[in-house]
């Protein structure tokens, strides 16, 4: 059975997800949606509920409030119209938004809760656990973690000066005369976020970059990419096998390689359904901790 979701995070603001339910699954696999990452442009999350609602495991596609570029809802505290999206995230608001649907699977009494992310997703996901030692979280999932430099690098020095004149002039709300990556219409703040921020830049290339917030997990789980990702600068492997090295429990981890693929996995969502099914029954066979 599919049913849609409503979900309220704690300052009102509703996030539209969608439920893959089994029938009384003991285990969920939440994924958190990247920036822009709906069904629309990321179909391997339909091949990913359907293959596990049918091995009975639920699935949870949570959306957050960068899923879309402008949604229209009404704020369930204020009573009044707000419009969220991409276009105004603040990255701060992440850990909110996954709470909101780690609060759902807890009343609803799963037994195992897999938290798992896409793209700016996964970040977010890395965040949270970095940000919450005790949660209800018993495995992680890391499809594609954004490498948020490889997007910033395409910002000309030209357009950091117009974010920057911006937001030190008090114009932070205003949207960019630009379209920020070429793709994403902002505003200031948001764009200054993107440039600056460190909330959810939490992986890299580099191995001597800023890994502080993957170095605080303790939780153990898997990365997955696709070997032909462009958000890593060429070598989709050595960035996976680099973000794990800084896990406390690496060695506890498994790595994914879809062969022949991008970051949307494009030909290949499948593919990613079989493998993300086959890891967690490898997980409930010796029982997730």
């Amino acid at each position: 059975m599919i049913e849609e979701l409503n979900i309220i995070s704690k300052s009102g603001t509703e996030l539209q997800g969608t439920l893959f339910k089994s029938g009384h699954a003991s285990t969920v696999l939440i994924a958190i949606t990247g920036v822009h990452g709906n069904f629309y442009s990321n179909p391997f999350y339909v091949n990913i509920g359907k293959t596990l609602m049918d091995a009975g495991i639920d699935f949870i596609y949570a959306q957050t409030r960068d899923a879309f570029s402008q949604v229209e809802a009404i704020n369930h505290v204020t009573g009044k119209k707000e419009l969220v999206g991409s276009w105004s995230e603040n990255f701060d608001d992440a850990n909110e938004d996954v709470e909101a649907y780690l609060e759902y699977v807890k009343n609803h009494h799963y037994q195992d809760v897999i938290l798992g992310g896409h793209s700016l997703g996964a970040n977010k996901v890395i965040h949270y656990l970095a940000t919450h030692k005790k949660s209800n979280v018993d495995k992680f999932l890391l499809i594609s973690p954004a490498n948020i430099k490889r997007l910033t690098d395409t910002v000309s020095e030209k357009e950091k000066l117009v974010v920057k004149q911006l937001v030190e002039s008090g114009k932070g709300k205003q949207i960019l005369p630009f379209q920020l990556f070429g793709w994403l219409p902002c505003t200031a703040d948001t764009a200054d976020q993107w440039l600056n921020s460190t909330t959810l830049d939490n992986v890299h290339t580099r191995k001597n970059a800023d890994f502080s917030q993957v170095e605080r997990i303790e939780n153990t789980g898997a990365l997955l990419i696709g070997t032909m990702d462009t958000f890593t600068y060429g070598d989709p492997v050595k960035y996976l096998q680099n973000i794990n090295e800084h896990f406390q429990n690496k060695q506890n981890n498994d790595l994914i390689f879809i062969k022949n693929t991008g970051h949307t996995y494009q030909e290949k969502e499948q593919e990613l359904a079989n493998e993300i099914l086959k890891l967690i029954q490898k997980w409930q066979f010796g029982g997730i901790s």
